[in-house]
């Protein structure tokens, strides 16, 4: 089973986080990890599906009475 890529476009689609939201992740480096197919500024940038899924998982928060 490969690893499915998706664009930001997809993303959004399927996850809720707009295009502009992910650019300025990965200009902070602090969203998923991505994978640019072309060089330069306006490189294509592109998302495995499996970083996407890992990436929400770190960010879940357990919430419960920590006595």
């Amino acid at each position: 089973m490969s690893d499915e890529l998706l664009t930001p476009k997809q993303v959004h689609a399927e996850y809720g986080f707009s295009p502009s939201l992910l650019a300025n992740y990965r200009w902070q480096r602090v969203g998923p990890a991505y994978i640019k197919t072309t060089p330069g500024r306006a490189g294509r940038v592109k998302y495995r599906r499996s970083a996407i899924e890992q990436w929400l998982s770190e960010q879940t928060v357990t919430t419960g009475d920590a006595a």
